[in-house]
């Protein structure tokens, strides 16, 4: 096996061991209430800080991964990912838990980035599919993951092992990680940009919290609004900023790129629209259908089972229809599922729901690969750093968002009408603004990116 597939693959799994600790935890919050003594929002808080932890460090890791060897980095990260897993197992207390939790996010910010870079600085254009491909499974692999893996656990074991779980694979990665990958970058000084670092930092935290805010009905939807205002008028400030500075916290160049930006743009957008209706889908059917957590969780399962079913084809169909035309096939999937579930009723039969479940995952999939192997085609490798942080920032952000502008358009609806109408139109307008990117990407020529799909 060549080295860069080793390579890839170990990078993979550190990828696979972030994503399944941001979600399995979510199973076992009720049992951590219990155990700790503490109430169920306050649980919640080991998502969040996480969440926020994560967003607000992001942008530093390609900074230090100018400033320190790469491999070296990424090995450090995994480390403290490790043993803060162990810590939080061992907590004997709820706040430090809390901490520990927000050194994990802090380290999964580092380890994530650094680790794709390391890989898309080492891969040559034609091979650029292949190992965007290798990157891509985790995200669609843990969601499946976690809520059967987490409720095995929580049933038959104790929380501990929620946390335990990633000690044995965060040392197989060091171990093989060490031997595997190899860091031809030479670590050079760079000036640390403290005002970016701040202000895009206060930006990604004022966007999460008010994304978060406003699914609590108890929150004032003003505060809420004003909390939007401010982090968006931060972030715009923050973007001038990086634009003008001499050494920025990261480089803005990489959107003069049409393939990059329509990512940044369109594909957030995307993101942020498609990953809110596993949230959508599983609300309706418990509060809307009255269905238990179980069979609505059984039903919001075919979303990732199409995630992971169409894996093996995204390649081929990116190699025949080009990554314009890929992107095209999955955001009319896409929009085409999120219309279908606009209409479903409790008396809708369950064929029908899993299938436009399962569509929609599909179409998920396959827009991550192809927007993810576009976005890095065009550029040289001295862009690839800052872009890379660019686009963690805002991939990060777009699916916080998607939440909650769903959450705000179910209350706002609901003010107008019944619930099961509140949902149909929450659905209708994911679908509607899901078009952007669709007429965005056509701007693209028909072979852009040709030379990053391996043929």
């Amino acid at each position: 096996m060549p080295s860069r597939i080793k390579t890839a693959l170990v990078i993979a799994a550190s990828l696979f061991m972030e994503v399944l600790d941001g979600t399995i935890i979510t199973t076992a919050l009720p049992t951590l209430s219990r155990d700790f003594h503490v109430a169920s929002s306050t649980t919640s808080l080991l998502v969040s800080t996480y969440m926020l932890a994560v967003a607000i460090f992001i942008p530093l890791s390609g900074w230090l991964a100018t400033i320190w060897q790469r491999k070296r980095l990424f090995i450090t990260a995994v480390g403290i990912f490790a043993i803060s897993s162990l810590l939080s197992a061992l907590s004997p207390s709820f706040g430090f838990l809390l901490t520990m939790r927000i050194f994990q996010g802090i380290a999964g910010a580092m380890m994530v980035p650094v680790g794709r870079l390391i890989v898309l600085e080492q891969t040559e254009p034609r091979d650029l599919l292949k190992m965007i491909s290798f990157l891509v499974w985790p995200a669609l692999m843990a969601p499946v993951i976690a809520p059967l893996l987490g409720g095995l656990i929580v049933t038959y074991t104790t929380w501990h092992w929620i946390f335990l779980i990633n000690v044995p694979i965060g040392i197989a990665i060091i171990l093989i990680g060490r031997k595997t990958i190899v860091d031809d970058q030479s670590p050079k000084p760079a000036p640390f940009d403290a005002l970016g670092f701040i202000l895009v930092g206060l930006a990604a935290a004022g966007v999460l919290i008010a994304s978060e805010l406003i699914t609590n009905a108890a929150v004032s939807k003003t505060l809420v609004i004003v909390l939007f205002i401010v982090a968006i008028a931060i972030g715009m400030f923050a973007f001038r900023h990086l634009g003008r500075v001499k050494h920025p916290l990261f480089s803005l160049e990489a959107l003069k790129i049409p393939t990059f930006r329509v990512f940044q743009t369109g594909g957030s957008i995307f993101w942020m629209t498609i990953g809110a209706l596993p949230y959508m889908l599983t609300l309706m059917l418990q509060t809307s259908f009255h269905w238990s957590a179980a069979r609505a969780g059984t039903y919001v399962l075919f979303i990732f089972v199409g995630n992971i079913g169409i894996k093996p084809f995204t390649t081929p169909i990116i190699q025949k229809f080009s990554y314009r035309g890929a992107i095209v096939i999955a955001l009319g999937l896409a929009f085409l599922a999120t219309i279908g579930l606009a209409f479903v009723t409790p008396n809708t039969p369950a064929f029908w729901i899993m299938f436009a479940a399962l569509v929609s995952g599909v179409g998920r999939s396959l827009a991550l690969t192809a927007y993810n192997g576009l976005s890095f085609a065009d550029l040289s490798r001295e862009q690839k750093n800052s872009a890379n942080t660019l686009s963690s920032v805002a991939q990060n952000l777009s699916q916080a968002l998607g939440i909650g502008f769903a959450a705000a358009g179910l209350a706002g609806f609901g003010n107008l009408f019944n619930t099961a109408s509140a949902f149909k139109w929450t659905f209708l307008i994911l679908a509607v603004i899901s078009l952007y990117p669709l007429f965005e990407i056509l701007t693209l020529p028909k072979d852009a990116g040709a030379q990053a799909t391996g043929k």
